[in-house]
């Protein structure tokens, strides 16, 4: 998930394609407070990069430029769009991904869910937990990944079984080198 403020004043598409050329595969643009051109504009460079890795590439909540760029899906947070609204805008080829915070609120019209925090993270509180987060994957008829204080550390072993698996938030920017800190990651969630 992208965060240009998390960035320590590097460059973000440099970040992302490093992380990228580490293995990383998939990026979700969500860069919530940007207005439409400049959103637009950084998703152009971020399919570009994705295109060029075979990475996936998700637009948070705006379905237009996640349209406008071709990118491979959308993720819906709370208040967004429901996911058969979405399903309907985006087509049929088109991931959708959803935010959820309880067992049981994954849509089935959704591709897969987000599920969390699950660990203690420093922008969220109320971690859930990994028993909380086995018993949204038992409720779920679609996908669901662990997201919120996944790190090499802190695995999220409730998901390893069944539909789970995990997705992890922004704080690589905040790494030196990108680059290792996603082949780390990947290395401990592999």
């Amino acid at each position: 998930m992208t965060d240009r403020h998390a960035t320590a004043g590097r460059d973000l598409v440099a970040l992302v394609a490093a992380a990228l050329d580490a293995g990383l595969p998939a990026v979700q643009l969500r860069d919530k407070d940007l207005p439409g051109g400049p959103l637009f504009a950084l998703a152009e460079q971020l399919r570009e990069a994705t295109t060029r890795t075979g990475a996936l590439l998700f637009v948070n909540d705006r379905l237009e430029v996640a349209l406008a760029v071709g990118a491979d899906g959308v993720h819906l947070g709370g208040g967004s769009v429901p996911a058969d609204v979405a399903r309907r805008l985006v087509g049929p080829g088109a991931l959708i991904g959803v935010s959820t915070h309880a067992p049981g609120e994954a849509p089935p019209d959704a591709d897969l869910a987000f599920f969390g925090p699950v660990y203690a993270t420093p922008s969220k509180g109320g971690a859930q937990g990994e028993a909380r987060l086995a018993e949204a994957v038992r409720a779920a008829a679609i996908p669901v990944l662990a997201i919120g204080g996944v790190t090499g550390r802190a695995r999220a072993g409730g998901a390893r079984g069944g539909r789970g698996g995990r997705g992890r938030h922004p704080r690589y920017p905040r790494r030196p080198d990108a680059a290792a800190a996603t082949r780390a990651l990947l290395a401990a969630l592999a």
